[in-house]
């Protein structure tokens, strides 16, 4: 069996989540243990903290979310009327493959069949309306530190960064689904079958 590697962008996310778990502990330590009173210090520790919520958020729930049995053909996943319009308004054939992705070994179409990469695809759409939710729950943390609009203004920013894949997986889904249904089509009724 062939031993999966990680992929760039997962590599960076982790050493990004290593380095500010221990900036916000660090940032927290001397803020709240009262080593230094100076606001620039709490904020920094802030923003690390957040960056950690955001990625681990998004790894954590990713894990969780293989264990659901995510249907492409659930009315959630189907592609609307409205999509293809605005898929060539956003030219997202243009900068889709520029992308940033975590596991782009899913994706392969030589090591998956279009099943499995269909599957990925939706499962992947769920990770990221979940990122939104994971994005805007994070306005709450305004709560403990105030500040609203700097926690509205990054949630708006992460959930703008998540829409990207959404639409991403909702332009190339039907373009996939479409070249498997031929491909049933086609093994269902061969051509060169002789009709008795």
């Amino acid at each position: 069996m062939k031993k999966r590697t990680i992929s760039g962008p997962a590599l960076f996310m982790y050493i990004v989540i290593a380095v500010t778990v221990a900036t916000a502990a660090v940032c927290f330590a001397l803020y709240y243990g009262n080593l230094t009173e100076k606001n620039a210090v709490l904020w920094v520790g802030i923003v690390a903290f957040m960056i950690v919520y955001h990625f681990w958020g998004r790894i954590l729930l990713g894990n969780v979310s293989k264990r659901i049995p995510w249907d492409h053909t659930c009315w959630w996943f189907r592609e609307k009327r409205f999509e293809k319009g605005l898929y060539r308004l956003l030219a997202v054939k243009k900068w889709k493959g520029k992308a940033l992705t975590f596991d782009p070994e899913s994706f392969n179409l030589r090591n998956h069949s279009l099943d499995e990469v269909a599957a990925v695809m939706t499962k992947s759409e769920a990770d990221h309306w979940i990122n939104e939710l994971i994005s805007l729950f994070s306005i709450l943390f305004s709560l403990l530190w105030g500040e609203t609009w700097i926690f509205v203004l990054t949630a708006v920013l992460a959930m703008l960064f998540d829409a990207q894949f959404i639409v991403i997986q909702r332009y190339n889904r039907p373009r996939i689904l479409k070249i498997l249904e031929k491909q049933r089509m086609k093994s269902a009724c061969p051509f060169g079958t002789r009709i008795k």
